[in-house]
């Protein structure tokens, strides 16, 4: 039973967050073999403003 958490920052739109699980479903299937109704995803939005690189928060670029 696989489970996958995918953390994004914010403002993917809903066809986009359909299309990626998706994917990551088929490579899950394909690299493992488990059937469609075994995977799990997890996706979480991120506010721009609680994730920084290089000692600038996102929402600041």
């Amino acid at each position: 039973m696989p489970i996958v958490q995918i953390e994004l920052l914010e403002g993917r739109t809903l066809e986009q967050k359909r299309s990626l699980v998706e994917k990551v479903t088929q490579a899950i299937i394909e690299s493992t073999g488990a059937a469609p109704e075994a995977v799990s995803i997890i996706i979480r939005d991120m506010p721009k403003e609680n994730y920084a690189k290089a000692g600038k928060l996102a929402s600041d670029k």
